[in-house]
C-alpha cells in the first residue's frame, strides 16, 4: 500500500488541479530544419494516439491531445499526480511552407511532424539573358 509522508505535496496537487482545470494545457516542443523540411517534436508522453487531432486553417496549425485518467470508471484513485486533461498548441505557419503535405507520426510520446518547404521558397538560380556582348558589373 502506498503512504503519503508529505501533506503539503497532496495541497500543491489539489491546487493545481483546481487552478489548470478547463484550460488547456501547453505542449512542449522543438523545432528545426532539416535539409528542405521544418520538423517540429512534441512532448505528450501517455497520450493515446486516438486523442491527437492535428488540423489547419489558413496557415495556423492547430495541435489537440488529451491525457485521461488510467483508473477503470468506479475505481478509488490511491495516487494521482500525473496530470491529465486536453493539450492544445497552435504554430503560425508562413507562406514558405507546403502545408498540403504535411506528415505526422507517433513514437515513444513524440509527436512529430514533417512541414516540407514549398517550391516557391526553395533557392533557386535565375539564368541571365542578354545580348552577344560579356559585360562586366561593378567597375
Amino acid at each position: 500500500m502506498l503512504v503519503r509522508t508529505d501533506p503539503f505535496r497532496e495541497l500543491d496537487r489539489l491546487a493545481q488541479q483546481v487552478f489548470s482545470s478547463g484550460r488547456p494545457a501547453a505542449m512542449q516542443m522543438d523545432a528545426y530544419r532539416a535539409g528542405d523540411d521544418l520538423v517540429v517534436h512534441f512532448d505528450l508522453p501517455g497520450i493515446d494516439p486516438e486523442t491527437v487531432d492535428l488540423d489547419i486553417e489558413r496557415h495556423v496549425l492547430n495541435v489537440r491531445a488529451e491525457r485521461r485518467s488510467p483508473a477503470p470508471e468506479g475505481a478509488e484513485m490511491i495516487a494521482s499526480e500525473r496530470p491529465t486533461g486536453v493539450y492544445s498548441r497552435q504554430l503560425f505557419l508562413g507562406d514558405t511552407l507546403d502545408t498540403e503535405r504535411i506528415e505526422a507520426s507517433y513514437e515513444a510520446g513524440v509527436l512529430t511532424l514533417r512541414i516540407p518547404l514549398a517550391e516557391k521558397a526553395k533557392p533557386r538560380k535565375i539564368q541571365i539573358s542578354g545580348g552577344s556582348e560579356r559585360r562586366q558589373i561593378g567597375k
